[in-house]
């Protein structure tokens, strides 16, 4: 019996996809429990008018992201931290700090979880992060640490 995927399932494959199983399997597990549908001409219509709104969607987002990096290769961020008098910081800049410095100079929420920085930040000049906004896509943001 072919099924159409809703949502994704373990060792069977992904949401939006169409796989065979067993009669019993679809009829007694994923359909029941709304993970799947039967594979008919009114699903696989529905199935295509899904997909058509996720690559819209995929289209707006990957817009969005470029203008994200666009605005990330103005300038870099400039980040204060209290140094003592040979340029070491007192403590170390983080993710975190970069997350709350991209908001408040360029105006956009991304989340710490998504900022890697490449080498420990415990001294004042210039380092890069790097971005991951997922689906292939990253951003290198370059930022100065300066003393407070």
């Amino acid at each position: 019996m072919e099924v159409i995927l809703i949502k994704d399932v373990d060792n069977l494959g992904a949401a939006n996809e169409v796989v065979k199983v067993k009669n019993g399997y679809a009829r007694n597990f994923l359909i029941p429990r709304k993970l799947a549908v039967e594979n008919s001409p009114s699903n696989q219509k529905q199935l295509e008018e899904r997909l058509k709104q996720f690559q819209k969607k995929e289209a707006l987002m990957l817009a969005q992201i470029n203008s994200v990096i666009a605005k990330f290769n103005e300038g870099p961020l400039r980040l204060g931290a209290k140094s003592g008098t040979s340029g070491k910081i007192f403590g170390s800049i983080t993710s975190l700090q970069i997350s709350r410095a991209i908001r408040e100079q360029k105006g956009y929420e991304i989340d710490r979880k998504k900022i890697s920085i490449a080498e420990e930040v415990k001294e004042l000049g210039n380092y890069k992060a790097v971005i991951d906004f997922g689906n292939g896509k990253s951003a290198e943001v370059s930022f100065e640490v300066v003393a407070e």
